[in-house]
């Protein structure tokens, strides 16, 4: 009996058919990079105040006047979202009254804003917080459209591993990526708030499917050496370099429509693939579909120059890539022991937070000092190191220390903003993007290590869970960017506190590094704490002790 692995050995780890795959790929997660946080510049807020309108009757002293003073940031700044009442003024102003000296401004009822807003064009020329007026009363909306996006995404989460599953991973990832792109498109064209909202729900599900098809195509055709590199280096750099280009298109495109557009229109470029990405050959094995599949594997034999076999697959030779035991457990074989309890509840706790703090951090990049564009630039750039050190630290240390430094990292230095004095600005940024370095970089990291914690037998439901959590994390995130609104530093402070609490919670998980995968829930390594009595008879063979391509695959979800 050959495993898949075995029977494919012939074509190589590196041939010119896997760098093919490993580069298209990954290229094809690049327009998730910007579609996923357009957000940011899509829902910016710019500065505003209540308008006047021309037949107010109001001297030009008394139309200056007419915006009440705020204590904001430390500074005094004009209402955004108040003004005099301007029947009172016009009275006064028809007296001959000058405001200050005259009339004192502070006695004066006030009003909202009853004829729209004046908006500030020097950051955006418009966007839909501009178009729709989502200020004021009216200013939760920009974080639930945003909130609703990573709706679809928790949907778009349930439906993808099972319809690539059924449907195949190549159909589905095209089939999401036109998914995304047409609904990008129409939202062009939203007429209001509620519409561009349903849609952008709607691109959130087409977002996670490709990417969870893209990722799962990805880990079943590449090699064993490659696919780490491939779930590490390959797809999340070039969702990195996606973001990158996010601030680019949106510093030269400052109307939210035209940018939309131009965000959208990348994703034609998809379509040539069509004729160049395989399907994976294990799914149209497991479908029972042999000479499609020996199809491909010839074809790529001849791209990498090889001879292959007369005879690649021999369906009596072929072991079941998916582990029978798994069809007789269910979700709550996640609590049956207190020790499998213990590893899930942490592992929702800690994806969750970092989830809230990768989110809230990218979300916030607005409301820091400076330029808006360089900052999100920098806040794409600084995932590339973030990635890449998180590759090697999986590489050569230890998953649990590791992963505790980088949330120690991010989490401190984010406590420590709230004491940089207002003149350092860029101290301030600094400290920002060290929060985002070691929060991304345990993003990284726990996908490899949670895959690592759960046994064989509940792993897809293990890290499923735990996956989900994230999403109700990524939920959250914007309200927490929401709270900058009454106090700037308090989402720093609770992102930082929830994010060191985290890495806490990572020293009590067991340590992975080193040991073999655990196959049944009774090999699982004991969490900090706890007694443990191991059942007799749980040996493993050493090449079960080898990496299990489903273990990847389950990281998508």
């Amino acid at each position: 009996m050959r495993d898949y692995d075995a029977v494919t050995a012939f074509l190589g780890e590196w041939g010119l058919f896997q760098r093919l795959i490993f580069f298209l790929l990954s290229a094809s997660i690049i327009p998730n990079g910007f579609n996923g946080l357009s957000i940011v510049f899509l829902a910016g807020t710019p500065e505003h105040r209540c308008a006047v309108p021309r037949g107010a009757n109001l001297s030009g002293e008394w139309l200056n006047a007419s915006i009440p003073l705020e204590l904001r940031d430390g500074r005094a700044a004009p209402s955004r979202c108040r003004r005099y009442r301007l029947a009172a003024l016009a009275n006064f102003s028809a007296l001959g009254l000058r405001p200050g000296s005259d009339v004192e401004l502070e006695a004066l009822e006030q009003e909202p804003c009853l004829d729209g807003w004046e908006y500030s064009r020097d950051v955006y020329r418009s966007t839909i917080v501009t178009e729709w007026n989502l200020v004021c009363d009216n200013d939760w909306k920009g974080p639930l459209s945003t909130s609703l996006f990573f709706v679809g995404v928790l949907l778009g989460s349930f439906i993808s591993g099972q319809v690539s599953d059924k449907f195949g991973r190549k159909n589905v990832l095209f089939a999401t990526l036109a998914m995304q792109t047409g609904f990008s498109f129409i939202q062009v064209f939203s007429t209001s708030w509620e519409m561009f909202s349903v849609l952008f729900l709607l691109v959130g599900m087409g977002q996670i499917s490709n990417y969870v098809a893209a990722f799962v195509l990805g880990t079943e055709i590449l090699g064993k050496s490659i696919r780490v590199l491939f779930c590490t280096l390959g797809v999340c750099i070039f969702y990195a370099f996606g973001y990158m280009l996010l601030p680019l298109f949106a510093y030269f495109i400052r109307d939210w429509r035209m940018l939309l557009l131009a965000l959208t229109l990348p994703g034609l470029l998809c379509i040539p693939l069509w004729w160049v990405i395989p399907e994976s050959p294990r799914w149209l094995i497991s479908q029972g579909r042999f000479q499609e599949a020996e199809d491909i594997l010839r074809k790529a034999a001849k791209t990498n120059g090889i001879t292959a076999p007369d005879v690649i697959l021999d369906p009596s030779e072929l072991q079941d890539v998916n582990s029978q035991k798994q069809q007789t457990y269910t979700i709550l074989d996640l609590m049956r022991t207190r020790n499998i309890l213990t590893i899930t509840i942490m592992s929702v706790l800690i994806w969750m937070i970092i989830s809230v703090g990768y989110f809230g951090l990218s979300l916030d990049t607005p409301n820091l000092h400076g330029d808006v564009y360089v900052n999100c630039f920098l806040s794409a750039v600084i995932e590339v190191p973030a990635y890449t050190i998180s590759w090697v630290l999986l590489r050569s240390l230890p998953r649990r220390y590791s992963m505790a430094a980088a949330l120690f990292l991010g989490g401190c230095v984010l406590l420590f903003i709230q004491l940089v004095p207002a003149h350092l600005r860029a101290l301030s940024i600094f400290l920002v993007m060290a929060g985002k370095f070691g929060i991304t970089s345990a993003f990284s990291i726990v996908y490899v290590y949670t895959a690592e914690l759960y046994p064989t037998v509940v792993r897809n439901m293990g890290v499923g869970a735990s996956s989900m959590a994230s999403r109700l994390g990524s939920i959250l995130s914007p309200y927490f960017v929401y709270l900058g609104a009454y106090d700037r530093f308090l989402p720093y402070i609770l992102m930082g506190s929830l994010t060191v609490l985290s890495g806490i919670l990572t020293l009590f998980l067991p340590e992975s590094y080193g040991m073999p995968l655990p196959d049944t829930i009774d090999q699982m390594l004991l969490v900090k704490g706890l007694e443990y009595r191991p059942a007799s008879g749980c040996t493993r063979d050493s090449k079960e002790e080898e990496e299990n391509p489903e273990i990847l695959k389950s990281t998508a979800f």
